[in-house]
């Protein structure tokens, strides 16, 4: 059995991670600081998979406490390096302190990988990389443009630090995977998102929004160029976004590729605008949602969603779920967390 690290576990896309790792026969560790997230995730993680998983509550921008994760255990086979900060709007407000978490964190991550011989790294990347592209849908080979936010660029440069590293390192080999927007939850409503800081993600505003922990959900602009005026994203259920990272492992394992760093675009491979998603919220749960049309956000890119054929091709992977099933499972979480 395979054991894994798995950095920011107790976090939205990590938990979900780690149970499909888990139903995959491999054994994990998590680090997560807690800074957005809680231990209680792990709770729902051992009820859908019967394994207990550790966390140590660690600050990966500290190099000695991180070290000492990996000398416990010092036969990692891969490590999935999800924990950053990741709110576009708050990067705006604070850049400092994304660069400081997002790119030293990485650093001593990649470090550490370097110190134990761990031959395996995969990198949560981001559809921000890309900017406002020229062209949709967006490849893995689409150039990139200005970042719109600092959180956008500190994926940008952490992307870059990897290929630059991987020249030098040829035991190594690495994954950057390109999320587009993971929204739903586990079907068994056991896990799901629940960040400790206010959600800026659509989905979890919509159905705070629909329960009543908040009053409105503003779509943010609908004087964009797209088909309604508002932002375009490509949404990807997070069962779908976590199987990835088990078949990306797996890819890195067992077919060793000759390349040390490649990059994969996680998406649906469909655009569907904010004002399409809350009528397929509407649709998939029958609530109706109280929305508004709000001035547009510092940060946000007009429209993007990915072209999903190179993960198809080489990493065998296609996603399950549409959109009303995100929806279907966010909602029932939300009935079930609140």
């Amino acid at each position: 059995m395979k054991k894994v690290l798995v950095t920011g576990g107790c976090g939205y896309i990590g938990s979900h991670t780690i149970v499909d790792l888990l139903e995959n026969g491999f054994e994990v560790v998590s680090i997560d600081n807690l800074v957005n997230s809680t231990e209680e995730v792990l709770e729902g993680i051992y009820r859908i998979t019967g394994k207990q998983v550790r966390n140590y509550a660690v600050d990966l921008c500290d190099r000695d406490a991180t070290s000492q994760v990996f000398s416990a255990h010092p036969d990692f086979a891969g490590i999935i390096h999800f924990a950053a900060l990741k709110s576009v709007g708050e990067s705006v407000e604070q850049p400092l302190r994304y660069f400081h978490n997002n790119i030293n964190s990485l650093l001593n991550v990649l470090q550490c990988a370097q110190d134990y011989e761990v031959p395996h790294f995969i990198f949560s990347s981001s559809c921000s990389v890309y900017g406002n592209a020229n062209a949709l849908p967006v490849m893995e080979d689409t150039p990139w443009t200005e970042a719109e936010s600092p959180y956008a660029r500190t994926k940008q440069m952490g992307e870059q630090i990897i290929r630059d590293f991987s020249e030098v390192t040829s035991a190594m080999r690495f994954a950057l995977l390109r999320y587009f927007n993971p929204a739903g939850a586990h079907p068994s409503a056991l896990i799901g998102e629940s960040p400790s800081n206010p959600a800026s993600n659509l989905v979890p505003v919509i159905t705070e929004t629909a329960i009543g922990k908040r009053p409105e959900t503003v779509v943010f602009g609908d004087d964009y160029p797209t088909r309604d005026g508002s932002c375009i994203r490509d949404y990807i259920h997070i069962m779908d976004l976590a199987n990835a990272h088990t078949k990306a492992l797996q890819y890195l394992i067992d077919k060793k590729p000759d390349l040390r760093c490649d990059v994969f675009n996680l998406g649906i491979g469909e655009g569907v605008t904010v004002l399409e998603a809350v009528y397929a919220f509407e649709r998939a749960t029958g609530q109706k949602l109280n929305y508004r049309i709000g001035p547009r956000r510092p940060g946000d890119v007009v429209a993007v969603y990915a072209d999903n054929s190179k993960s198809a091709r080489l990493l065998g992977w296609q996603p399950r779920f549409n959109i009303d099933d995100i929806m279907k499972t966010a909602w029932e979480w939300e009935k079930k967390r609140t």
